[in-house]
């Protein structure tokens, strides 16, 4: 398999799993990840939640929409800057955010059980490089070229 192809499938098994550990919850696939951003920057701006979980903005705003609607979050204007709203989880919020972290670290779990923690650090040390390989032209704003090397 390649690495593209187990990285997009990956993603999308684990989102499942996820979801179906959550359903009970009334959350959204898009969700869980804000809240989970959420539960340790409580009080962020909207351009920042966008940035740290790699969602578009009106994507974001239609997931915190959703999120203000069930009362997990509520949004401010703070310091007197009266174009950028603040998201905040309310107690509701930060209850259903205890419960997002815990889903994750069962799947975490599950997903590393039997595997020898010396193996799950180096591969978690190798995903980390690779996530920042990846995301540094986005951090940059430069377009990437991808130029393919060949062994001659």
């Amino acid at each position: 398999m390649t690495f593209h192809y187990l990285l997009m499938a990956g993603h999308a098994i684990y989102l499942k799993q996820l979801m179906a550990e959550l359903s009970h919850t009334g959350l959204t696939s898009g969700q869980p990840k804000v809240l989970d951003y959420l539960m340790e920057h409580d009080g962020a701006n909207q351009k920042e939640i966008a940035n740290a979980c790699h969602i578009e903005a009106a994507t974001l705003t239609s997931v915190l929409n959703g999120m203000e609607a069930k009362s997990l979050i509520e949004r401010r204007r703070a310091d007197g800057n009266r174009r950028s709203f603040y998201v905040f989880l309310t107690d509701g919020g930060k209850e259903m955010g205890r419960q997002v972290t815990e889903a994750f670290a069962r799947l975490e779990q599950y997903t590393f059980q039997d595997i020898p923690p010396e193996k799950v650090r180096g591969f978690m040390e190798m995903f980390q490089e690779l996530y920042q390989r990846m995301e540094a032209p986005i951090n940059t704003g430069k377009e990437t070229n991808i130029i393919c090397h060949t062994e001659s």
